[in-house]
């Protein structure tokens, strides 16, 4: 199972950059970094409503659970 965040489709369909979402959020550039290129293993509550707040969403928008293939999920 994983959880896969979709930071980088939001920002391509509302046009942003990198650095509209550091500054807007207040948020450092290596984080906005790692979740945009969904290498982030973790994310702080904190984070995730700075996040939310700057692009006017909820978290289910931000984060997707992906179910590993039925096979896998029963060893």
């Amino acid at each position: 199972m994983k959880v896969t965040c979709k930071l980088s489709t939001i920002m391509g369909e509302r046009r942003l950059k990198m650095s509209d979402v550091v500054r807007g959020t207040g948020l450092g550039r290596t984080t906005v970094w790692n979740l945009y290129h969904d290498k982030a293993t973790r994310i702080g509550f904190d984070v995730l409503a700075k996040l939310c707040r700057f692009l006017k969403c909820q978290p289910g928008d931000l984060l997707v659970y992906v179910p590993d293939e039925e096979g896998r999920e029963r060893e």
